[in-house]
């Protein structure tokens, strides 16, 4: 803060700061009849920057908004999305990919967004190219038609002579919703003695041409890296929401808004074996793995270890809210039936589950010979209906 006081308000910091400014104004002052030529070179290389980063964040923006139109993943909320990434679990049958998934549900919907961009992007069709090139040919004719305009304005004004500053002020007034130019950098040059504000525009013309074909050679070698708010990051955005997950089942919150009031809940929990969990029988840990769902659980006489699980008392499933936080932040509904998915995923993954979490479906958790006759078909054909 105080660099940054220093910067707007010492003299010496300030002057500083706009050495190669003045340094370039002067030369300005002693090329008599270039004036107006080195004033548009001035000027477009103060453009420059401020172009460049328009371009990428226009880009980023048209990149978000054409994936929202053309992929299914991304045209509903987050709950549509997650069908999408369960498919794409499902298809894969990779259980680090699950693991992943059900640990850290956020990071993996970030990353699964983020490879749908890059594969969009950069898929041999130079698309990302394209993209920039758009929004570059945009923001060139926006600036163009802002140095016509401001022309015109200031052209035939017999109040003043000097014809800089109030054209610099037009010029800026027309770019500040296109890039950010701000008026306070051009100071050093608003004294100059451009009384031809026609050739003015030419010149601006012609070296706004040449910089739009030095900023377009740059996008044949451009990637993700170049910007600096990532398209996947404004993808995310739309799929915000809270991440908070059971702390039975590990399912995610459902609720669209970050910190929200009330209980969380979701729609469909899963076999607590999804998390580790075991039974326990009186005096030893069978390390049977519970297949049973926390909404079937809440409405049975059976009991859970409450505090971190293994030291914890004992509490009823039905009274989990006495467990305190983060049970009792959840509002788990009644509810027998589980999803197809996750009994195929139980019985597909059941040995790569019980290395994992070092118990065995076995006795109380014995997986039903029905989940083990669900196919893959079954489980895609499930995902298709929501």
């Amino acid at each position: 803060m105080h660099k940054a006081f220093q910067k707007a308000n010492d003299p010496v910091v300030y002057l500083n700061s706009k050495r190669e400014d003045f340094f370039q104004c002067f030369q300005i002052s002693c090329q008599g009849a270039t004036t107006i030529t080195t004033f548009a070179v001035f000027l477009c290389d103060k453009i420059e920057p401020a172009l460049r980063r328009a371009v990428y964040e226009k880009t980023a923006k048209n990149i978000a908004e054409d994936m929202q139109v053309k992929f299914p993943d991304f045209q509903g909320n987050r709950a549509n999305l997650e069908v999408f990434i369960l498919r794409y679990l499902a298809e894969e049958e990779n259980f680090e990919s699950f693991k992943q998934y059900l640990k850290f549900p956020k990071k993996f919907f970030q990353g699964y967004i983020e490879r749908r961009v890059k594969s969009h992007c950069l898929d041999g069709n130079r698309r990302l190219e394209k993209f920039l090139v758009s929004s570059l040919d945009l923001l060139y004719r926006n600036i163009l038609s802002a140095v016509t305009l401001s022309t015109r304005t200031v052209k035939d004004r017999k109040d003043r002579e000097d014809k800089v500053a109030p054209w610099l002020d037009e010029f800026c007034r027309d770019l500040s919703e296109v890039i950010s130019l701000p008026r306070s950098d051009l100071k050093g040059i608003e004294h100059q003695e451009v009384t031809d504000i026609e050739f003015l525009s030419s010149a601006m013309a012609d070296n706004l041409g040449a910089l739009r074909d030095r900023i377009q050679k740059e996008f044949a070698d451009a990637d993700l890296s170049s910007f600096s708010r990532q398209p996947h990051t404004i993808l995310e955005k739309h799929f915000s929401g809270c991440w908070e997950q059971c702390p039975f089942c590990g399912a995610v919150c459902t609720n669209t808004m970050q910190g929200h009031d009330g209980d969380h809940q979701v729609v469909f929990h899963r076999p607590r074996a999804l998390t580790g969990d075991t039974w326990w029988v009186h005096g030893r840990d069978t390390r049977d793995l519970v297949i049973n769902i926390c909404s079937s659980l809440v409405s049975s006489d059976l009991a859970f270890r409450g505090g971190d699980g293994s030291q914890g008392p004992w509490i009823q499933y039905k009274r989990y809210r006495d467990a305190g936080p983060p049970y009792s932040t959840w509002n788990i509904l009644p509810d027998s039936s589980t999803q197809v998915y996750w009994k195929w995923f139980v019985s597909h993954f059941r040995t790569k589950l019980e290395a994992l979490y070092n118990g065995k479906f076995q006795g109380k958790g014995e997986i039903p010979e029905a989940w083990q006759r669900i196919t893959k078909k079954e489980v895609l054909s499930e995902l298709d209906k929501h």
